[in-house]
């Protein structure tokens, strides 16, 4: 078995130390000396703390990512496929912030500061629904004109529930009374991309 390399290392000491301690209480100083390192050595593979802890959020993102690819490339008809997508984004996301309350702030933090883990996910996440719409499109599925106008129309009316930041608002709302309103608006989104209007 190959050795574990030392960002790897790294990353694991800070997911647990982030698990346990918060992101405001997480030190480089404290990671490195479990890591049996200077903190100095700990800048060579991440420049920062806060590059330190987007990467502990990012591999949560990319787990994410792969999750909702599944489903974007599943054999399933593109409108269902853009109701699994987002509920499963806003339900993986919701799930954090009640299990895994410190990585979900790390995560909002990076999304509300757009630092480029964030953006990063997001242009993922562009990616997997635009390969939705376009095979809604090609299918005769969706009768959507515009793309791109679809594409945008889908982030703004799911943003309530998708984005780090409204599912933080929502933290206290019961979690059955936000998937009856959200259902209803991914309802509504289905309907305006089978109808052609944008």
């Amino acid at each position: 078995m190959a050795p574990i390399s030392a960002d790897v290392r790294l990353l694991g000491i800070a997911t647990e130390h982030l698990a346990r301690l918060g992101p405001k209480r997480v030190t480089v100083v404290a990671v490195a000396a479990e890591a049996g390192m200077t903190h100095a050595n700990v800048y060579r593979y991440f420049p920062s703390k806060d590059a330190l802890l987007d990467a502990v959020a990012g591999r949560w993102l990319r787990d994410i990512e792969t999750r909702l690819a599944g489903i974007a490339d599943a054999p399933d008809p593109a409108d269902d496929k853009i109701e699994r997508l987002l509920t499963a984004l806003a339900a993986l996301q919701r799930d954090a912030l009640q299990d895994e309350p410190n990585l979900f702030a790390v995560h909002l933090d990076a999304t509300v500061a757009a630092r480029p883990i964030a953006r990063r996910h997001r242009v993922r996440l562009r990616s997997l629904v635009e390969r939705v719409i376009e095979e809604g499109m090609a299918t005769g599925t969706f009768s959507a004109r515009d793309r791109e106008r679809a594409i945008a129309f889908i982030f703004d009316a799911s943003y309530r529930f998708t984005h780090p930041l409204a599912i933080q608002h929502d933290a206290e709302v019961p979690r059955d009374l936000v998937d009856a309103r959200f259902g209803a608006v991914i309802h509504a989104i289905q309907r305006v991309l089978r109808a052609g209007i944008l």
